[in-house]
């Protein structure tokens, strides 16, 4: 229950819902057990049995008997006025409006918990999305984005089917059977303990039930997690798949995660449907015990029970069977929500691996240099750079060269860090990257990758993403030095049209030209270019390399570079192999000196 309570956190404040509720709920349960507690009156009438007799007005006081006497002061005057048809008008009078009363609390009790449930899941969603915004790019190295996109779906879907759906049975139905308990005892002590003896006996038969379907939920919502997966690269991937005839093969394969998943789910819920009737068969068995039982005691007379009583006793106890066996279905259905939350927290609980120091500095501009400082970065115990020292002074291009997998994308990760290094530093103007505020060193850094990334928004949001106050002049302006105005003032609706599903709606070179209006827009002093040209088609080449010139004018660059003819004119040209810094100078010095750069350059021309 560690969970369930850890969920519940999430509804905070507790004063919005609690006095509230409580109020209701204790109405509500003091109005069901006076609905049988008027039967012993009604079946005195009807059957001519002895009654209290109350001739004088009792005196006000709150308690039990004050109201009782009451009542039957009442039911004494009706009994010598109008008779006993007048006395059931009576009773029946007041029975109509306690069950009015006892629903009236309950729907009121039900809105607060509605508010509450509400408020939980939108605060679960909304931490689970802070968490995939802020996670660094190592969180997601470990992660599949199958079993993500499930945890914020599904799992939250089934908390709010079985934690919170769950919440008003555990909060009010164990009020109601010790509401009604103490009433019993009040009835009869003798006969309400004897019952108490089979309470353990049903509670453990269920219990076991439930400890195994959680047990099952979490393979299921694993299963889940699988299939979602195998869709999403289904989808993403959907022409390589065609290409190569593919289909046959996923789809044999996502039939059989499919049938684990159906098995999966029909154990789950034949086990939870178990749970209700068997609570019922073993409450109803309880009660044919205590007929058999007290209708001994009272034909022994080892019981003051009078019939009417008796009756009241019987009608108390069924009273009780429902709240039993809804609570024990609600416990079945919450293994399932409690599965689901567990794994719910364990992204909450992530720990950002990434993240602001206590005293970090502000860092609003760049003025001199960057500068790597015999740095080692690692990745599960694979070394990525080995020991790597450079500077790059401001204003400078610098271009990152060698084989795949050599560290070039790592080199320009570690500036934005998303990820820290491991040994060594980084550092700008001579302050530690570590040091600085995240916000502040972003707000330095543009990025422009190899895959343009856009999202299915406007064109206009798409150019001035994160920024707060977004300005349609500038953007324009970086769209004309980004070559992509002419083609975005020829979209149906220009820069306020929607580009679809990562800009499914423009072409590979449209969309990178986007991106680098984005770029441009941001007007970061600090340039990253990864591969930003090295998908596209000659013209789309040539139209982007014109733009990316035109956005490294008075930058400090990076530039990962794939085509070497596009990094002549670059500063220095670092050539990486397996993490380690090579050759550096420019494009003249490494030519003269004949090494990898020269090698690479010969390769490329042959093509």
């Amino acid at each position: 229950m560690k969970v369930f309570f850890r969920l519940l956190q999430f509804s905070k404040p507790y004063h919005h819902y609690i006095p509230e509720y409580i109020t209701y709920i204790f109405f509500y349960i003091i109005f069901g057990l006076l609905n049988f507690t008027l039967l012993i009156p009604l079946l005195d009438v009807l059957f001519n049995s002895k009654q209290p007799v109350v001739t004088a007005m009792p005196k006000f006081s709150f308690s039990a008997d004050y109201f009782k006497n009451y009542f039957y002061y009442n039911l004494n005057n009706y009994v010598i006025t109008d008779g006993k048809l007048g006395v059931l008008i009576y009773v029946c009078a007041v029975l109509f409006v306690f069950v009015l009363l006892k629903n009236l609390f309950g729907f009121l009790g039900q809105k607060v918990l509605t508010r509450m449930r509400v408020n939980l899941l939108g605060k679960l969603r909304s931490e689970l999305f802070y968490q995939y915004s802020n996670q660094s790019l190592a969180f997601y190295s470990n992660e599949k984005k199958g079993d993500l996109l499930s945890t914020i779906s599904n799992d939250v879907v089934e908390i709010e089917n079985s934690i919170t759906t769950s919440i008003q049975t555990i909060f009010r139905e164990p009020f109601v059977i010790i509401a009604t308990f103490i009433m019993l005892f009040y009835l009869s002590p003798m006969l309400t303990l004897f019952t108490l003896v089979f309470f353990p006996i049903s509670g453990f038969i269920i219990s076991n039930i439930t400890g195994k379907l959680r047990k099952s939920s979490n393979q299921n919502q694993r299963m889940v997690g699988v299939i979602l997966n195998m869709a999403e690269e289904a989808i993403s991937g959907i022409r390589i798949i065609k290409s190569f005839n593919a289909e046959k093969i996923l789809n044999d394969r996502f039939a059989i995660s499919n049938k684990k998943l159906s098995d999966s789910l029909k154990s789950i819920l034949n086990q939870r449907e178990l749970a209700s009737p068997l609570s019922e068969v073993l409450g109803v068995l309880v009660v044919l015990v205590i007929i058999i039982y007290g209708g001994w005691l009272i034909l022994e007379g080892k019981s003051s029970l009078t019939a009417s009583g008796f009756i009241a006793y019987i009608g108390f106890y069924f009273q009780m069977i429902q709240p039993a066996k809804s609570t024990a279905n609600a416990f079945a259905v919450l293994q399932r929500g409690l599965s689901a939350g567990e794994r719910v927290l364990r992204i909450i609980d992530a720990p950002h691996e990434i993240a602001d120091k206590k005293d970090a500095i502000r860092k609003p501009t760049f003025t001199t240099e960057i500068a790597y400082n015999s740095v080692f970065f690692a990745y599960r115990e694979e070394a990525i750079l080995k020991q790597v020292s450079t500077v790059i002074p401001k204003g400078k291009t610098i271009a990152l060269v060698g084989e795949s997998g050599a560290g070039k994308s790592t080199f320009a990760d570690l500036i934005p860090r998303f990820y820290d290094v491991v040994g060594g530093s980084i550092t700008i103007d001579g302050i530690d990257l570590r040091d600085i505020k995240l916000k502040d060193l972003r707000s330095l850094i543009s990025i422009v990758s190899q895959e343009a990334i856009l999202f299915n928004d406007s064109v206009l949001n798409n150019i001035t993403l994160g920024s707060e106050i977004i300005d349609r002049d500038k953007a324009m302006e970086a769209a004309k030095i980004a070559n992509a105005h002419d083609f975005i003032s020829q979209l149906e609706n220009g820069y306020d049209t929607e580009i679809g599903d990562r800009g499914m709606r423009l072409s590979g070179g449209q969309k990178q030209r986007l991106t680098i209006a984005r770029a441009i827009y941001k007007n970061a002093p600090i340039l990253i270019l990864d591969e930003a040209t090295s998908a596209l088609d000659t013209e789309s080449e040539r139209l982007v390399q014109d733009a990316i010139n035109k956005m490294m004018q008075n930058r400090t660059s990076i530039v990962i570079a794939h085509r070497l003819s596009t990094i002549r004119h670059a500063d220095e040209i670092i050539v990486l192999q397996k993490g380690n810094i090579i050759e550096r100078g420019n494009h003249e010095q490494l030519l003269e000196a004949g090494g990898i750069y020269k090698k690479l350059i010969e390769m490329q021309e042959m093509k």
